[in-house]
């Protein structure tokens, strides 16, 4: 078996961070947080945080904002945002920039999902 990966998952939906927890708990070490403020405190706290997946459209902090903030405190961290919403130019921005390694839509694709991380963690 390989190694564990830690996927830290932001989202300021109680449902959507029940779903990806359950989805994904017996494929990796799912920790979730229900702010991108939150989000940093684990960070800082668990440097072994392999992967962030977060929500682009929170409250008090974008997924982008986050991830900008994330990868100050670990550099070269997995990084990928999911949105319910259309690609936006500032998203294309980052994923070209390569602060974020790709955009998820939701509702989630597990495979597309599990592809992403299991590719960025080889």
């Amino acid at each position: 078996m390989g190694k564990v990966v830690n996927v830290l998952y932001v989202d300021d939906e109680p449902l959507n961070l029940f779903l990806f927890s359950s989805v994904f708990k017996n494929i990796y070490n799912v920790i979730t947080a229900e702010s991108g403020f939150a989000g940093l405190e684990i960070i800082k706290n668990n440097s072994n945080i392999n992967v962030v997946i977060a929500d682009m459209k929170m409250p008090g902090m974008d997924g982008i904002e986050f991830i900008e903030k994330a990868r100050v405190i670990i550099p070269g961290l997995d990084c990928f945002i999911m949105t319910g919403y259309d690609f936006t130019p500032e998203i294309q921005k980052s994923i070209e920039s390569g602060l974020v390694n790709r955009c998820f839509r939701k509702p989630m694709d597990k495979k597309e999902i599990i592809g992403s991380i299991d590719g960025s963690n080889t």
